[in-house]
């Protein structure tokens, strides 16, 4: 594993590619070859860890522990932990008692190959799964005890009924027509914004991030998240179907509240640009050694298309 030093001279794109290929690198091999697990349980797990995505939450732990002075090798158990949980919500929403979706990422999604029983059951085995990998940054990551506690916390909270859980409730109890600004931006912070969060705090945590850089590692995350979110949001309407790996107008369909619905294409792209300009000026307000990384994906997901 390169050491963030090794990666100066890499512009964004490339640093991005880098964790990405070092997060495909570890989930591969993250569920112990030892452990006796149903050979269907595992081909179901490994089939959606390995599915593609943009790895955008591990490479978010990486760029915060980089700004705060860490090291890859303490952050890459929570980077690892943060996208089984991501890659768990994911096949749970695809089910057809949630979205209901024949695809994710250009493939059939989980259920549709392996079932409803058994997608169920490698959703719920990532979960726990990524608790164990929250463990093994203090046993083989050498994190202090304190400091594991603390994220182990921290991602019960936030990928649990407060967090990302309470927003995929109150996007599924939510209707177009009835759902308001207020009731979306919810559903956003948590749905969303919350697992982002979890990914920077974690990040510096690693680090030793001091408690005003946590705090603003937060700020950042929210105002990221939601824009990350609305961008979502706008690809839905304005994107390219072979680069989303997904049908396009699929909100529209489904009749889900978004941003565009409830405030136009341009004051939504107004917000992202808003949002991103907030989270910038929260990390740099919070002196970090190195927050370059941060203020590059910031403006990344603002121009991304996919």
């Amino acid at each position: 594993m390169k050491s963030f030093d090794a990666l100066k001279q890499a512009d964004i794109k490339d640093y991005i590619g880098h964790w990405q290929a070092v997060t495909e690198e570890q989930l591969a091999s993250c569920l112990p070859a030892e452990w006796q697990v149903p050979g269907k349980l595992r081909e179901s797990m490994h089939y959606s860890l390995m599915a593609g995505g943009k790895r955008l939450r591990p490479v978010l732990v990486y760029a915060a522990a980089e700004a705060a002075g860490g090291s890859p090798k303490a952050a890459r158990y929570a980077a690892d932990a943060i996208e089984m949980i991501h890659t768990y919500s994911l096949i749970h929403d695809d089910l057809p008692a949630m979205d209901n979706d024949d695809f994710r990422r250009g493939k059939p999604t989980n259920h549709k190959v392996f079932g409803d029983a058994m997608a169920i059951l490698a959703g719920d085995a990532l979960l726990t799964h990524a608790f164990y990998s929250i463990t093994q940054a203090g046993r083989a990551g050498g994190v202090p005890a304190e400091t594991v506690l603390d994220m182990m916390e921290e991602l019960s909270v936030y990928a649990g009924a407060k967090g990302m859980v309470g927003g995929q409730a109150a996007d599924i109890l939510g209707e177009q027509g009835a759902t308001g600004k207020a009731e979306l931006e919810f559903i956003h912070t948590h749905k969303t914004g919350d697992l982002i969060v979890f990914s920077l705090k974690a990040g510096g945590r690693t680090a030793g991030a001091s408690p005003e850089q946590l705090k603003a590692l937060e700020v950042y995350g929210y105002s990221i998240g939601l824009a990350f979110q609305i961008q979502d949001d706008i690809l839905d309407i304005t994107g390219d179907e072979a680069k989303l790996g997904k049908p396009v107008h699929s909100d529209e369909a489904s009749q889900k509240v978004t941003y565009p619905y409830l405030y136009g294409l341009e004051e939504s792209r107004r917000k992202v640009r808003e949002l991103t300009d907030a989270g910038k000026q929260a990390v740099l307000e919070a002196q970090f050694a190195a927050p370059r990384r941060l203020l590059e994906l910031a403006d990344y997901l603002v121009h991304r298309e996919f």
